[in-house]
């Protein structure tokens, strides 16, 4: 699938945040959305990078749930830490859109709510829906195409993967260049910016990957990497555009939840292949070795998500495993063949190592499984 690339100029003039933006330049500029108790504007930062051509206008977001920093750590890199230089269009990045809720360390906005199920929002509502209004209005309805950045929630990890609606050929084209392994087919929540931004006429897409409260190495270089995929992929930049070692389209995930109480061991890692029947963890008494209960994959899989959490209660989510329409082996052949130093095998590596994974039916033991992973 490919994106139709826009090829024409804008007839209008790009304003953004109430700035006119002229071709050539970068503009460092906020969006104020609120006032504080101080009765002082509380404002979002974001820059404009503007090429001498005109062409496609993106925007990259990220931290619209105040907790999950990677997306910083991405935009960061790819325009405070290095030069980036556009053929043409205009790049719009917000590299925390919840401020308050990175200050607070919070997923929510101080009134409690999800920004991320109150877009397109409201100029009369509450704080979330201000906020998402200012962001909407002064942002993202004003660009072509989008890509927003997330994690999972707390206590849970994730595979790099691509969240599209592949019903869509915009935004599948979008989702196929960005380059990760796994791309994961739905509209989003009601509310979410990627769900009301595609159905405004603006292709977007989400990159889950990684922990909260954390900037991960091996996550930023696949979102840095990603995104001039993209912008390569537009037309923007001039660039190579690499690709992962396989590709899947996933329209069905199962969540392994846990049965008993107790402790787990893990045998997967995020990632990782797995055929029905295969052990997932070994749920043990919090006492000592004794077996509860050995969690196993329902089907052929890879490990799209996990808890990292070793402590469960019955119900309790422990592996989220996507489920692929045809055979791994193809794609278990090709990551085989890839050198240890490669991005895709360091990102399970690096993924795995705050987790205790160890060999089904040696609980003592801390070797990584036996299958390649």
């Amino acid at each position: 699938m490919t994106a139709n690339k826009v090829s024409t100029p804008r007839k209008k003039q790009l304003v953004i945040a109430g700035q006119r933006i002229a071709r050539g330049r970068t503009y460092d500029l906020e969006i104020a959305y609120s006032e504080n108790f101080a009765g002082e504007e509380m404002c979002v930062p974001l820059r404009v990078i503007a090429a001498p051509k005109p062409g496609p206008v993106v925007f990259l977001t990220a931290l619209v749930h105040g907790d999950e920093l990677n997306g910083l750590g991405i935009i960061r890199e790819l325009i405070y830490d290095r030069e980036l230089m556009l053929d043409c269009g205009t790049l719009v990045a917000v590299p925390v859109v919840n401020l308050t809720g990175l200050e607070n360390h919070s997923r929510y906005l101080p009134d409690r709510r999800d920004l991320n199920r109150s877009f397109p929002g409201s100029a009369k509502g509450s704080m979330s829906a201000r906020l998402a209004d200012a962001i909407f209005r002064g942002v993202i309805s004003k660009c072509d195409y989008g890509m927003d950045f997330h994690t999972a929630a707390v206590r849970r990890t994730n595979y790099p993967n691509i969240r599209a609606d592949l019903n869509d050929a915009n935004v599948a084209g979008l989702a196929e260049a960005f380059g990760c392994e796994l791309i994961v087919h739905n509209k989003g929540a009601e509310g979410s910016l990627r769900r009301i931004a595609s159905a405004a006429g603006i292709p977007t897409i989400v990159l889950e990957a990684g922990e909260v409260w954390k900037i991960e190495p091996a996550i930023m270089e696949i979102g840095v990497r990603g995104v001039l995929n993209v912008l390569a992929h537009l037309g923007m930049i001039s660039a190579r555009i690499l690709k992962p070692p396989y590709q899947l389209n996933i329209r069905r995930s199962v969540w392994v939840r846990a049965e008993r109480g107790g402790i787990l061991n893990f045998h997967v890692r995020p990632g990782g292949f797995v055929r029905k029947g295969d052990p997932l963890a070994t749920n043990l008494g919090i006492r000592g070795r004794h077996k509860r209960t050995v969690l196993r994959a329902p089907a052929d899989g890879i490990v799209l998500g996990m808890t990292t959490m070793p402590a469960v209660k019955p119900g309790e989510p422990v592996v989220h495993l996507a489920l692929p329409a045809r055979s791994l082996d193809s794609c278990i052949k090709r990551m085989a063949s890839q050198d240890p130093g490669s991005l895709h095998r360091r990102l399970r590596k690096d993924l795995a190592t705050n987790i205790r994974i160890s060999k089904p039916g040696t609980p003592g033991d801390t070797a990584l499984p036996y299958r390649f992973s």
